[in-house]
């Protein structure tokens, strides 16, 4: 009783999903901090290539990756597909520029240097929004990524199919093991417990219903974790920013 019947826009049954459970939850978070120090200790130039193959290993399936999207939500995927590529390009892009954007050395009233440097959050829990399934899901997790962060991703409870290739995508591109972790199932089962959780750092509410949100935000204050919510709809450097912590060090001048 564990499965997750996936149905497409005309209402017709397409096949049964995984229905995660919360220890998948909680080994997916466990999987997230494992990986941490080494995804966030790469070089923000070989993040950036790592997310630029993502973008190339959906090229390669883009006819597959529409015709599972087709299905789900009605016959005009193909400019959903092509914009979710685009996105993985942008964030690769930006991954190496994220210092000197959001960084900087600061004016100070003495004898230090006061740098100003962006990090990662660490471990970040996303909800995708229901629709659209593929680009909402990617335009979640790679502005995450595109920082240094780890990921456990609930994709989209409604098409949770979509999320089937995107991972063998990501699997296939260099994405370190346990970085990114996609979980299909039921949010009013799995969000509690993401929430909750004491090892997430950060929750991206952006696909939590509008009634179920305060409850959510009150879980997630006990271990005073970053919520996260959408600046746009549009790839920006500021939705990677949103899963950032600005670090500032001071270092004295000269002798």
């Amino acid at each position: 009783n564990r499965t997750l019947p996936a149905r497409g826009h005309d209402g017709t049954w397409l096949a049964n999903a995984v229905r995660a459970s919360r220890k998948d939850v909680r080994d997916a978070v466990a999987a997230a901090r494992k990986s941490l120090s080494a995804w966030s200790g790469l070089t923000a130039y070989n993040r950036g290539q790592v997310l630029y193959r993502v973008a190339e290993m959906m090229e390669s399936r883009r006819v597959e990756l529409a015709e599972e999207v087709s299905r789900a939500e009605g016959p005009d995927a193909r400019g959903q597909v092509d914009d979710a590529i685009d996105l993985w390009v942008f964030y690769a892009g930006l991954s190496d520029k994220l210092a000197q954007t959001f960084g900087g050395l600061n004016p100070v009233a003495g004898p230090y240097f006061n740098l100003t440097v962006p990090e990662p959050t660490g471990v970040t829990g996303i909800v995708a929004p229901a629709a659209p399934s593929l680009l909402g899901l990617c335009g979640r997790v790679a502005p995450a990524l595109c920082g240094g962060n780890t990921v456990v991703a609930l994709a989209s409870e409604v098409h949770p199919l979509v999320s089937l290739p995107l991972a063998e995508c990501l699997a296939t591109a260099d994405v370190p093991g346990g970085v990114v972790n996609l979980l299909t199932g039921r949010s009013d089962e799995l969000v509690p417990v993401l929430s909750s959780h004491g090892d997430v750092d950060a929750l991206d509410v952006t696909g939590v219903a509008p009634g179920d949100l305060e409850a959510v935000e009150i879980a997630a204050a006990h271990n005073v974790k970053r919520i996260v919510r959408p600046q746009g709809s549009e790839p920006s450097p500021y939705e990677a920013l949103a899963f950032m912590e600005l670090k500032t060090v001071w270092h004295p001048k000269g002798p």
